[in-house]
């Protein structure tokens, strides 16, 4: 069983402040961006009063919050630096919108970001980057910018993202990177199946990161966890359409970060691509997946439910007849059930230069067209228990 903990201590204090914060409004400084020019038109360019909003709550003394009124607001590229000097509520009732013209926030890879910050809570709200004409830019191959995330959180702890929809994404919806002590609960969002890399949640280089509840179709994966992701706990997810839950693709340099402690559960994907998936590029590298728990899953018409592949190399373009240096140990797939489109249900294709260890299978019950369905093993050494449809083929 994965070694973590849904509820990290940080986590605990942030739920106490909050808690405090909403019953003692009074308690705490508000800093409403209307006071400062903001308009709730969905015309008007509101990036500057954000930020004034921002600055000024960053650096009282007092605890603070940010306050967006019900409206539309139109706001470009926005980086919300810290350190600030206490907790600082970013509390959103209305909706942020970006520009239309894709280009006003494609070429800096983010839209709004949080940078440096301790201490946050962010609060309810809508995003629609407004996505579609960046995406139609891709699919037709001209020159496009490279694609905005949505909402970042780059170098912050103790981070509570609560009640947040996020809509048509230009890239990647939410990611967390080189922060610790994130929980993300409670949120929605989505773009069309056909949106390119549109993934919901990244995880990188991060440790102490719990998502719970969050309703998630996208066209690229649901959540992702890549290189550095440790201690991550993930439950009550609803994914579909999209590409599943995913550890990697991982291996694409030589030296990376491994990846440690994950558990996935109580989770239903739904028309995916894949359910749960570990995916390493065909090349050398020190890095790792160890640790991982895949439990209590329903899988509802999925492509792929259970994969492992470490053989991905798109195009053979770098990677063509090698083997994966990522070594994978230690992964439980237990109680998992469904149906999946396809008659190979669980597909475990791992390195024959670093074969996977210590798998475990338990009580799984997958079916193709209403009978058993069949499973396919390569280099994958582990055991199993209970009853399991398709049988084991380690």
């Amino acid at each position: 069983m994965a070694n973590n903990t849904s509820f990290p201590c940080a986590i605990i204090l942030l739920f106490c402040v909050s808690i405090f914060l909403t019953n003692s409004s009074h308690a705490m400084q508000s800093f409403n961006v209307q006071r400062y020019g903001a308009r709730g038109d969905g015309r008007t360019d509101a990036t500057k009063p954000f930020l004034t909003a921002w600055s000024l709550a960053c650096g009282s003394r007092a605890q603070s919050m940010v306050y967006i009124p019900r409206g539309t607001y139109l706001v470009g590229n926005i980086v919300f630096w810290g350190p600030c000097k206490n907790i600082i509520t970013f509390k959103v009732d209305g909706t942020l919108v970006a520009p239309a013209n894709y280009w006003s926030i494609g070429n800096s890879g983010y839209w709004i970001l949080f940078a440096k910050v301790n201490r946050i809570l962010v609060y309810g709200g809508t995003i629609d980057a407004k996505g579609a004409a960046y995406w139609s830019c891709r699919k037709k191959g001209g020159y496009c910018p490279q694609g905005a995330r949505s909402l970042s959180f780059s170098w912050c702890n103790n981070v509570l993202l609560s009640g947040l929809t996020s809509f048509n994404s230009q890239n990647i919806h939410i990611t967390v990177h080189h922060s610790s002590n994130v929980r993300i609960q409670n949120i929605r969002i989505r773009a069309p199946s056909g949106s390119p890399n549109t993934d919901g949640i990244i995880v990188q280089s991060s440790s102490g990161v719990t998502i719970s509840g969050a309703t998630i179709g996208t066209g690229d994966d649901c959540i992702a966890l890549n290189q550095g992701a440790k201690n991550v706990w993930i439950e009550r997810v609803s994914c579909g359409p999209g590409h599943g839950i995913s550890i990697g693709s991982l291996g694409d340099y030589a030296n990376e970060e491994g990846v440690q402690n994950v558990t996935v559960t109580s989770s239903v994907f739904t028309k995916t691509q894949n359910g749960v998936r570990i995916k390493t590029w065909a090349k050398p590298s020190t890095g790792f997946v160890r640790n991982v728990e895949f439990r209590n899953l329903v899988m509802r018409n999925v492509e792929n439910p259970v994969i492992i592949d470490q053989n991905y190399c798109p195009n053979r373009n770098g990677c063509s007849r090698q083997g994966s240096g990522i070594k994978i140990s230690g992964v439980t797939y237990a109680n998992i059930k469904g149906t999946s489109t396809t008659p190979i249900s669980m597909k475990l294709d791992c390195s024959g230069s670093n074969p996977c260890t210590g798998l475990m299978l338990r009580n799984i019950n997958l079916t193709y067209l209403r009978r058993s369905s069949a499973s396919y093993c390569r280099n994958a050494h582990g055991r199993s228990s209970g009853v399991l449809v398709p049988r084991n083929c380690m």
